[in-house]
C-alpha cells in the first residue's frame, strides 16, 4: 500500500513539474478561468438594447409622428427607416438591418379623433424567438404608454396593435440553436482537432522531418488538414439532416450556398488550428489554446445564444473577430429567411478575408528549421 502511495505521489510531482515547465500551458490554465468569468459576466445579459425599428406610415399625421418620436426617444430603439409602403420592410429584415417594423393604418389620427379603433401592425424578426418576444413587448409598452397619455386627457381613444412574428412564427427555440450548433461542431472538428494533430507531430519530431524535406510548408499543411476538411464537410451534411429530419428546422434557402459557406468556415477553423499548433510548444498547450480561442468566444460572443446588441458597447466590436458570428448569420439567413448571395456576400467576404490572413500567418509560422 505504501509503495502505491509513493508511486502515486511521485507521479503527481512529476506531472506538476511538467506543467510548471510548460509555460504556455501554465499561462493558459491561469488566464482561462479569469477570461471565463469576465466574458460570462459581460455576455450573460437578457436585456435587449439597440433595437432597430422601421416605420410604414402611408398618411403621416400628428399621431404617427408622436408615436415615432416616442420610439426614437425611448432609448432602446433606433430608427433605421420610414416609408409610405411596406415594400422596404422585407429587404430590411432579410439583410438583418431591422429587428422590428411598425405599420400604421391610413388615417391613424382621424380614427383616434373619432374614437374608433386605430390599428397598427407590429412585425418582429423572430429568428431569435426570445429576443423577438422581448422586442415586441418593448414596442407594445411604448404604444400602451402613448394610449394611456391620450386617455389621460379625457379622450376616448383606442389603439389596437396587431402582432406578427417573421421567420419563426411558432417561436421554436430549436430554430435558433441548431444553426449555431453547426458552427460549434465545425469548430470542434476543424480548429481543435487540427491543432491537436499538428502539435502531436511536433512533439514526436515527425513534423520537423517533414519541414526539412523538399515539401513546401503549404504542401505539408494541406496534406495534414485536408482529411479534417472532408470530415467537417461530412459533419455538415449529417448536422443538416438531423436539423431537418429530427428537429424539423425549416430550410428555405439554397443548400448549395450553405454547403459552400460551411466549407469556407471550416477552412477558417482549420487555418486557425494550424496557427495555434505553430505557435504552441506542446500538445497540451495547443489543445487548451484551441479551446480557449474557439469554444468560449463562439458560445458567448457569436450571437449563438445571446444577442450581440445586449453586450456592452466596448465588447461588440470584438465580436467582429469571431468567425462564428458571420457564419451564424449566414446559416440562419439561409435556413430561416431563405436569403441568397445578394444578402450574404458581405459575411462571406469577411470569412474569406479571415481565411487569407490566417493562412498567411500559419504558413509563415512553419519555418524549415524548428528550435
Amino acid at each position: 500500500m505504501a509503495t502505491r502511495s509513493s508511486a502515486l505521489s511521485a507521479f503527481m510531482v512529476k506531472e506538476l513539474r511538467h506543467i510548471l515547465r510548460d509555460r504556455q500551458t501554465l499561462a493558459i490554465l491561469l488566464l482561462l478561468p479569469l477570461a471565463q468569468v469576465v466574458l460570462f459576466g459581460f455576455a450573460l445579459r437578457s436585456d435587449v438594447n439597440d433595437i432597430r425599428i422601421a416605420f410604414v406610415d402611408p398618411t403621416p399625421d400628428y399621431a404617427t409622428a408622436a408615436l415615432r418620436a416616442r420610439f426614437a426617444g425611448n432609448g432602446r430603439f433606433r430608427v433605421v427607416g420610414t416609408a409610405p409602403t411596406t415594400a422596404m420592410i422585407e429587404p430590411l429584415f432579410r439583410r438583418g438591418a431591422a429587428d422590428v417594423a411598425v405599420a400604421f393604418d391610413p388615417g391613424f389620427a382621424e380614427r383616434l379623433a373619432e374614437g374608433t379603433p386605430a390599428r397598427l401592425l407590429l412585425i418582429s424578426d423572430a429568428s431569435d424567438p426570445n429576443t423577438g418576444s422581448r422586442m415586441q413587448a418593448y414596442a407594445n409598452a411604448v404604444v400602451s404608454s402613448y394610449q394611456a397619455e391620450l386617455g389621460a386627457t379625457g379622450r376616448a381613444v383606442q389603439i389596437v396593435p396587431q402582432t406578427r412574428m417573421r421567420y419563426n412564427p411558432t417561436l421554436e427555440s430549436v430554430n435558433l440553436f441548431v444553426p449555431g450548433l453547426i458552427a460549434l461542431v465545425l469548430t470542434l472538428v476543424a480548429a481543435l482537432m487540427t491543432a491537436i494533430s499538428l502539435s502531436r507531430e511536433k512533439e514526436r519530431g515527425t513534423l520537423e522531418i517533414l519541414l526539412v524535406s523538399p515539401l513546401h510548408p503549404w504542401q505539408i499543411i494541406v496534406g495534414k488538414v485536408l482529411p479534417y476538411l472532408l470530415l467537417a464537410f461530412a459533419n455538415v451534411v449529417t448536422a443538416l439532416l438531423a436539423a431537418w429530419v429530427v428537429f424539423r428546422v425549416p430550410f428555405r434557402g439554397s443548400l448549395t450556398l450553405l454547403l459552400g459557406a460551411s466549407v469556407l468556415y471550416s477552412m477558417v477553423g482549420l487555418a486557425l488550428g494550424v496557427l495555434i499548433a505553430a505557435r504552441t510548444t506542446s500538445q497540451r498547450a495547443a489543445m487548451l489554446g484551441a479551446m480557449a480561442g474557439t469554444m468560449l468566444p463562439n458560445t458567448l460572443l457569436s450571437g449563438m445564444i445571446f444577442p450581440i446588441s445586449s453586450l456592452p458597447g466596448w465588447l461588440q466590436p470584438v465580436t467582429a473577430l469571431i468567425p462564428a458570428r458571420w457564419f451564424i448569420v449566414i446559416s440562419r439567413g439561409i435556413m430561416l429567411k431563405g436569403v441568397g448571395l445578394a444578402y450574404l456576400w458581405q459575411e462571406l467576404l469577411v470569412l474569406a478575408v479571415m481565411l487569407a490572413v490566417l493562412l498567411v500567418a500559419a504558413i509563415r509560422s512553419f519555418k524549415p528549421r524548428m528550435a
